[in-house]
């Protein structure tokens, strides 16, 4: 019985000699990584397209646009381990999504306007602040910074819209009216082609700019976001 047990002690797996490749061949070596953020949609190809929130700096966007969009974004930043904290006049809007995200925890927060404390972020626990405050939101107490982003919602453009349109580092615009498109346009230096899109487009559809970076999305929701939200609208 002791030799046997000696002798399966001995019993070694399969060798194979090193992988081994010249020195010439090593830049063909690659490792795909993927981006890292929340997919807001699918670009003009079909391929999905990401928002990075999470950030060591300070991160403004602004989305002048449908509630129903916005909301989509919360549940998708929630999803990413993100606790997203909701300052809004309207809470019977909220209160639905709120309490159905986190299934008991309260990664969705609503807050009155004016009344979002001091949220702690850190690299390991990021902050989404959604401002849902109307037409003339009030300058936010709580601001972006490290690892706190800030989503800013218009539903359409208003006398504080060029200065956050200004400000924002990401804008969002959806179906606005003709002469809205114009203001947009001029602000952010839109072709006359984009500018001239922008009262066409249709429900879910978004021109996300960055810079001089242009992306037409369209946001779809799943089964379980079209469940508690709706199909995708520009009106609410």
């Amino acid at each position: 019985m002791r030799a046997a047990a000696r002798s399966l002690r001995r019993l070694t797996g399969p060798r194979h000699p090193g992988h081994t490749m010249a020195a010439v061949d090593l830049g063909a070596l690659s490792l795909p990584v993927g981006d890292d953020g929340v997919v807001i949609g699918d670009d003009a190809e079909g391929r999905p397209l990401m928002v990075g929130f999470h950030r060591s700096t300070p991160y403004d966007v602004l989305l002048i646009g449908g509630l129903w969009t916005a909301q989509v974004l919360a549940l998708r930043a929630a999803g990413t381990g993100a606790r997203v904290a909701v300052e809004t006049g309207r809470p019977q809007a909220w209160t639905t999504l709120a309490q159905a995200a986190g299934a008991g925890l309260d990664c969705i927060t609503l807050h009155e306007v004016g009344r979002v404390p001091p949220m702690g972020a850190t690299v390991g626990s990021p902050v989404v602040v959604i401002r849902d405050c109307g037409m003339r939101p009030p300058r936010g107490r709580v601001v972006s910074a490290p690892w706190q982003s800030v989503l800013t919602l218009l539903p359409y453009l208003s006398p504080v819209a060029p200065r956050l349109l200004r400000s924002a580092t990401l804008v969002g615009v959806q179906r606005v009216s003709p002469q809205e498109a114009g203001q947009i346009g001029r602000i952010l230096g839109l072709a006359e082609g984009e500018s001239g899109a922008l009262p066409t487009l249709a429900d879910g559809v978004t021109l996300w700019c960055a810079g001089a970076e242009r992306n037409w999305v369209m946001t779809s929701g799943t089964d379980a976001e079209t469940g508690l939200l709706g199909v995708a609208r520009r009106m609410d």
